[in-house]
């Protein structure tokens, strides 16, 4: 077999609405795995995680991480300290990107990015999921309220200061109602430790 170096106008066609493209991606628009990997070795395609490629020069989503972490597990939600950044809330700058998971569901193999899995259940991990467009790519997030209240449920993982600092923050600009925050804490069943900070801010 000749070695391609050049990856065919109608494969590039039928992925071009895709900025990662998965192994199954690329098999479905024609491709054999064989090809796959002779065009990664010419530089056709770049592999930038296990079973994920970019077509080089290709105009990429700006949060690249998200959109590779949504390939790789579309059933995961952004949560957590990932999910203060993409909402603004707070100073969090996370090295990870932290992803809820179905209790019940296998853990993702995802080597690249770095990736910091949490489980949740029944309602916990079904409430508040908003869906977001990255370059074309649907990734599943939690709102706003949500990831505040799970933030006070993980407290003891992530800080209280940081759960503490995202409730201000996020009341005092208005991202979430009063009611909504209180919807998304009996759901994670922390209203209880939620209370005095919810009425420490309504009385500042």
């Amino acid at each position: 077999m000749v070695s391609p170096t050049t990856l065919p106008a109608d494969v590039r066609a039928s992925v071009s609405d895709k900025p990662v493209l998965r192994t199954r991606d690329l098999i479905r628009a024609g491709l054999h795995p064989e090809q796959i990997r002779r065009y990664a070795q010419s530089g056709e395609l770049e592999k930038v995680a296990r079973g994920q490629y970019v077509i080089p020069g290709a105009t990429l989503p700006d949060d690249m991480g998200l959109v590779m972490v949504a390939t790789a597990s579309p059933t995961a939600v952004v949560c957590l300290l990932t999910a203060l950044r993409v909402h603004q809330i707070g100073t969090q700058a996370p090295s990870e990107i932290w992803i809820a998971i179905d209790r019940r569901t296998a853990k993702p193999r995802i080597d690249y990015p770095p990736t910091r899995v949490v489980r949740f259940s029944g309602v916990a991990y079904s409430f508040g999921i908003e869906i977001r467009d990255f370059g074309g790519v649907p990734v599943r997030l939690y709102s706003a309220a949500k990831t505040v209240a799970d933030c006070f449920k993980y407290r003891n993982k992530i800080g209280l200061d940081i759960a503490v600092e995202a409730l201000r923050d996020g009341l005092n600009r208005r991202l979430f109602t009063r009611d909504s925050l209180w919807e998304a804490a009996c759901v994670c069943r922390v209203s209880r430790v939620m209370r005095p900070y919810l009425e420490a801010v309504q009385d500042a």
